[in-house]
């Protein structure tokens, strides 16, 4: 579990892990990078409550590097990744390891169930778990077990790590995509079950929300740049939306200024067509039952879904054009997170 600012939720994601029942020994490492929270104080008290866990440091504070920091401290044979803000289901491992034996794969994962604490979490909670929030992948919902792309978070066997090189430590989003491209590339392969489930808490803020997505976005413009038509198809569908978006308002400057008129701008205002579908669909998405949520709920999901896409899609833009670079997601940074009752 790669660590950094997760006061609030460190304490919950850290009983959800230990209350796991296996077969054999288990550990948890927790890769602690440099919190300003109290995040690491924490863990050293969960720590001393359990040999169980381990502590590591990950002074850089890369998700990546701290991964295989972790793997690197661990001795078992089945390496489980696991997220501070994520919870499992009681019988997540049990149930991932039988499934692992069974179908002979290197790497299983489940169903990601976001869900939330205020009306604006649970906003940005429906758009996850909508195929219209992030594209439909399978552990957003599918119900259909099967081989997959990717696996989210995953039970991995630790022959396969070893054997295709970890996480790339150069890719600081994207990096479970890229290592199960490898691990299928080699011949292995991922596997998806619904049955297995893990609830993620989602960013609190607005403004955390669009920070997130443009780092994650970036990032996947830079895995564009690197492996091209590997890439899934529906990774393009939010920096489309940024160059309509884009269009739409050259041309609107356009007509107001009389710079394009007559059968010209007539032929032209096709562009607004896609932007009033998209509207649209955000007021079916937002008005939707979505589990019974209220009005606050459902406004937040009409602010939430086009800050996802934008945000993401303009990170897309700009990784693909120049590259990511050193591009971090900043939401983690500088947590004003408050433990939780």
């Amino acid at each position: 579990m790669p660590v950094l600012n997760e006061v609030a939720y460190l304490q919950r994601a850290v009983q959800t892990v230990l209350a796991q029942q296996t077969d054999g020994p288990s550990e948890l490492i927790l890769a602690l990078g440099p919190s300003t929270d109290g995040t690491n104080e924490l863990a050293r008290r969960l720590a001393e409550a359990d040999e169980r866990i381990v502590l590591v440091e990950n002074p850089g504070a890369d998700i990546p590097k701290g991964l295989n920091l972790a793997i690197k401290a661990s001795s078992r044979p089945t390496v489980v990744r696991v997220d501070a803000h994520s919870e499992l289901s009681p019988h997540y491992t049990r149930a991932a390891l039988a499934t692992l034996a069974e179908t002979r794969a290197a790497n299983v994962g489940g169903v990601m169930r976001a869900d939330g604490r205020t009306p604006f979490q649970r906003a940005v909670a429906r758009a996850y778990n909508s195929p219209i929030g992030l594209g439909g992948g399978a552990y957003h919902g599918s119900t259909h077990a099967g081989e997959a792309e990717s696996a989210y978070l995953g039970v991995m066997r630790r022959a396969v790590l070893d054997e295709v090189g970890l996480f790339d430590e150069t890719i600081r989003r994207g990096e479970d995509w890229e290592l199960n491209l490898r691990i299928r590339s080699a011949g292995y392969r991922v596997w998806f079950d619904p049955a297995l489930s893990v609830t993620y808490w989602p960013r609190e803020s607005w403004v955390r929300l669009a920070q997130q997505f443009r780092a994650t976005g970036a990032w996947r413009g830079e895995l564009v740049r690197r492996f091209a038509w590997r890439n899934p198809l529906r990774f393009f569908a939010p920096p489309a939306l940024v160059l309509v978006v884009a269009a739409a308002i050259i041309f609107g400057v356009l007509q107001v200024t009389g710079i394009v008129t007559g059968w010209l701008s007539l032929l032209l205002s096709i562009v607004y067509l896609p932007l009033v579908a998209y509207v649209a669909l955000l007021i079916i998405v937002a008005a939707g039952d979505g589990g019974g949520t209220g009005w606050r709920d459902k406004l937040w999901t009409l602010a939430v879904l086009p800050t996802m896409h934008l945000s993401w899609g303009a990170g897309f833009l700009s990784g693909v054009a120049t590259g990511a670079h050193d591009t971090v997601d900043t939401s983690r940074l500088g947590s004003r997170n408050t433990p939780l009752p």
